[in-house]
C-alpha cells in the first residue's frame, strides 16, 4: 500500500525532480517505509511506499531490466504468485519479491490484455518508454484512488488531490455541481471531483496518453457484463464456499502480521470466521464503542472474538474524543464525504497502526450480496418516489438538505446547478440491462456511486492516514460478479407477518456463516456505524459553531451566511437537521485545509471549533 504521483509533459519539457519531491511529500503518510523519485526527460515519477510484500525488495519506482519501462502502484496484486509462475514458464523470471512487479512484467509480456488477469486492489502508473505513453489503471471496484489533472504543459496525476496541489498552476478551484452534490448526498460522484480540472480515473479503466497528451480511456472491466444466473440455494452455497475460500487464501498473502476490524455486524463476523477457518493465527481484533452509552456492538463484537478465539481490543471512546477527529478526517478523507463513520474508523486505525500493517475490513458485504434496507422498499413507497422523481426507480431520489435550508442557505451558484444532483443515480441505473431485477439495478448503482466515491474513500484514507492498509475481500470482482448475479429470493428474504420477522438482506452469506458463528449474533438487527453527531452539535456547541461560520471564507463565498445563526440557534435547541449544520461545519473545515492553506495539516487532537473561522 503506497501513495503515487507523477507528471508526463509536453516534448521539450522536462520533469521537475523537486515538484515530484512536493508531490510525493503530500502521500508520506500513505508510505511511511520508503520513497523514491524518478525523472526521464517529459516523465516524473514518484512513490511513497508501506512495505507489506517483498520488504527488502520492493522499492520504487521500478524498473524494467531494460530500462524501458517504468512503474509506480499503490496496492496489492493478490494473485502475484500466479501470474509470476506463468511469467517464468516463458522465460521472465521476477528480480524482486513485490507483488508490484507482476505489472511490469505482465505488460512486457502481454501488453495491454494483461489488465484482465489481475486480481487485487490497486492503481498504477507505467510509463513505457518505446512506445511513448504513460498508462494510468485503476481496480475494477475503484478500492483504490488515482486523480489526474490537464495542466498548461501536460498532465499531472496522484493518489489524493492534496498531492496535485504543488502542480497545479494557480489556486484550486471548487466545482459547484460537485459541492452541490456533497450537501445533498454526502459524496461527490462520478469521473469528476470537488476541485475543477481534477478527474478521477474510474473504476475498471485504465487512462492511457500519448507523448502528444492525446488520451483514451480503456474500460477492461464492467459490473454491466454481468449476467443474471438461476441457481438452486444448494447450489449457490458451494460456489460460495469454494470463492470465499480462493478469495481468502490470496488476500492473505502478507510479509506482515494483520488484524480485523470486527463491528457488531455480519460482514466483519464473517471474516473473522474465515481468518479462523484459514487458521491465520491468533488474530487481533479491533472493536468501537461510546463510553457514556451502552454499546451492543461492543457486546456483539466480544462474543463474535470470544467464539473464535481472536484477540479483542474494545476501544471505549469518550464523544469529545471522538469529535476532536474532525478536522484530521477531513484532511485525511482529501475528498469532500460527509460519513460520520470516519471518525470512529480513524481512531480504529491509528490505534491499529501502532502494532500493524494491514487489517481486514467488511466493506462491500451489503452491496454484493443485498444487505441495504434501502434494497428492498414496499411497492407503495417506490412507486411514489418514482413518480415524484423519475429516473431511478424510486432510488436514491432525495437529496439530504431540507428544502427550506436549501432556499435559506444555497447562494446563487450552487442554486444554478441543482440538476447535477441526481445526475449520477439516473445515469447509472439507466445504464444497466434489461433483464436486470429492480434490486439488481439497486446493488448496481450503488456499486459505481456510494462504494467508490464514498465508502471506499472512508476505508483508505482513514486507514493510510495512518500508514495501515484496509483489506476487503467481499470486493473481490469474482465475489461481486457472483453475488450481482444470484436471483433475488437468494439475497432477500420478504417478511412474514404471520412469523412477525421482517425482510431481511444477504440471505445466502448467513446461509454460509450459521454454523460458524454464535446463533444469537444471525439474529442481531442490521445497525449501522453508530456515531452520535446529533448529541455532539447541540446546546452552546452549535451556537458557537454557527458564530465561527460566519468567519469562513467559503461559507461567506458559497452560501448565505445571514441565514446560519437561525440554523444555529434552531439547531442548538435539539431542532432541525444536524447533517445541515455539520456539512457546513465540514465544509469550512476542509475549505481552509484545502483552498486557503493547503499544505497545513491537524493533529489527531483538535478542537473543530478552531478550524472554521479564516485567518
Amino acid at each position: 500500500m503506497c501513495g503515487i504521483a507523477g507528471v508526463l509533459l509536453r516534448d521539450g519539457a522536462r520533469a521537475d525532480p523537486g515538484l515530484l519531491a512536493r508531490m510525493a511529500a503530500a502521500l508520506a503518510h500513505r508510505g511511511p517505509d520508503d520513497r523514491g523519485v524518478w525523472c526521464q526527460g517529459p516523465v516524473g515519477l514518484a512513490q511513497t511506499r508501506l512495505s507489506i510484500i517483498g520488504l527488502d525488495s520492493g522499492h520504487q519506482p521500478m524498473l524494467s531490466a531494460a530500462g524501458d519501462l517504468a512503474l509506480v502502484a499503490n496496492g496489492e496484486v493478490y494473485n502475484y504468485l500466479e501470474l509470476n509462475a506463468a511469467l517464468a514458464r516463458q522465460g521472465c523470471v521476477p528480480r524482486t519479491g513485490s507483488d508490484s512487479e507482476v505489472i511490469l512484467n505482465a505488460y512486457a509480456h502481454y501488453g495491454l490484455g494483461f489488465l484482465t488477469a489481475l486480481r487485487g486492489m490497486y492503481a498504477f502508473a507505467l510509463y513505457d518508454a518505446r512506445a511513448g505513453r504513460l498508462i494510468l489503471g485503476r481496480d475494477r471496484l475503484g478500492i483504490k484512488p488515482l486523480f489526474y489533472t490537464r495542466l498548461p504543459q501536460g498532465i499531472a496525476f496522484a493518489s489524493e488531490l492534496k498531492a496535485l496541489l504543488p502542480a497545479l498552476p494557480g489556486a484550486p478551484e471548487i466545482d459547484p455541481a460537485a459541492l452541490r452534490q456533497f450537501l445533498q448526498h454526502q459524496f461527490v460522484a462520478g469521473a469528476g471531483s470537488i476541485l475543477q480540472g481534477i478527474q478521477r480515473v474510474p473504476p475498471g479503466t485504465a487512462l492511457i496518453i500519448d507523448r502528444r497528451l492525446r488520451s483514451e480511456l480503456r474500460r477492461y472491466w464492467s459490473a454491466l457484463d454481468v449476467q443474471p444466473r438461476q441457481l438452486t440455494a444448494a447450489e449457490a452455497l458451494e460456489e460460495l464456499d469454494a470463492l470465499l475460500g480462493q478469495v481468502m487464501r490470496e488476500h492473505l498473502r502478507a510479509d506482515v502480521p494483520f488484524g480485523l476490524f470486527l463491528s457488531g455486524g455480519l460482514d466483519s463476523a464473517v471474516l473473522a470466521a474465515l481468518l479462523a477457518s484459514h487458521e491465520a493465527g491468533r488474530i487481533q481484533a479491533f472493536s468501537v464503542g461510546y463510553a457514556d452509552e451502552r454499546s451492543d456492538e461492543l457486546t456483539a463484537a466480544a462474543g463474535v472474538a470470544a467464539h473464535l478465539g481472536l484477540q479483542h481490543r474494545p476501544l471505549r471512546l469518550d464523544l469529545r474524543q471522538v469529535m476532536a477527529r474532525l478536522p484530521l478526517t477531513v484532511w485525511a478523507a482529501d475528498e469532500l464525504m460527509r460519513d460520520y463513520a470516519c471518525l470512529p474508523t480513524a481512531v480504529l486505525a491509528e490505534t491499529a497502526a501502532a502494532g500493524l500493517k494491514v487489517v481486514f475490513c467488511g466493506e462491500g458485504g451489503d452491496e454484493v450480496f443485498a444487505g441495504y434496507g434501502r434494497y428492498r422498499p414496499p411497492p407503495l413507497e417506490r412507486w411514489f418516489k418514482t413518480l415524484r422523481h423519475p429516473g431511478s426507480g424510486g432510488f436514491r431520489t432525495r437529496g439530504q438538505w431540507p428544502r427550506g435550508w436549501v432556499r435559506r442557505l444555497f447562494g446563487p451558484d450552487l442554486r444554478r446547478v441543482q440538476e447535477a444532483d441526481r445526475t449520477p443515480f439516473v445515469a447509472a441505473w439507466r445504464a444497466t440491462p434489461r433483464d436486470w431485477s429492480d434490486l439488481q439495478r439497486r446493488q448496481y448503482t450503488d456499486l459505481v456511486t456510494a462504494l467508490p466515491d464514498n465508502l471506499l474513500v472512508k476505508t483508505d484514507r482513514m486507514l493510510m492516514a495512518f500508514g495501515l492498509e484496509g483489506r476487503v475481500p467481499f470486493l473481490d470482482h469474482r465475489l461481486l460478479e457472483f453475488g450481482l448475479a444470484l436471483p433475488d429470493r437468494l439475497k432477500v428474504v420478504p417478511a412474514d407477518r404471520a412469523a412477525g420477522t421482517p425482510a431481511a438482506g444477504k440471505w445466502l452469506l448467513r446461509q454460509w456463516v450459521a454454523t460458524r458463528l454464535p446463533p444469537a449474533h444471525l439474529r442481531r438487527p442490521k445497525q449501522g456505524f453508530h456515531v452520535p453527531v446529533d448529541v455532539w452539535l447541540q446546546g452552546d456547541v452549535a451556537l458557537r459553531v454557527g458564530a465561527a461560520l460566519g468567519r469562513n471564507q467559503g461559507i461567506r463565498h458559497w452560501f448565505r451566511a445571514a441565514a446560519i445563526p437561525a440554523l444555529a440557534r434552531a439547531r442548538g435547541a435539539g431542532r432541525g437537521n444536524a447533517r445541515v449544520l455539520f456539512g457546513l461545519l465540514q465544509f469550512a473545515i476542509w475549505h481552509r485545509l484545502f483552498i486557503e492553506q493547503p499544505g497545513r495539516r491537524p493533529g489527531p487532537q483538535e478542537d473543530p471549533l478552531e478550524w472554521i473561522a479564516s485567518d
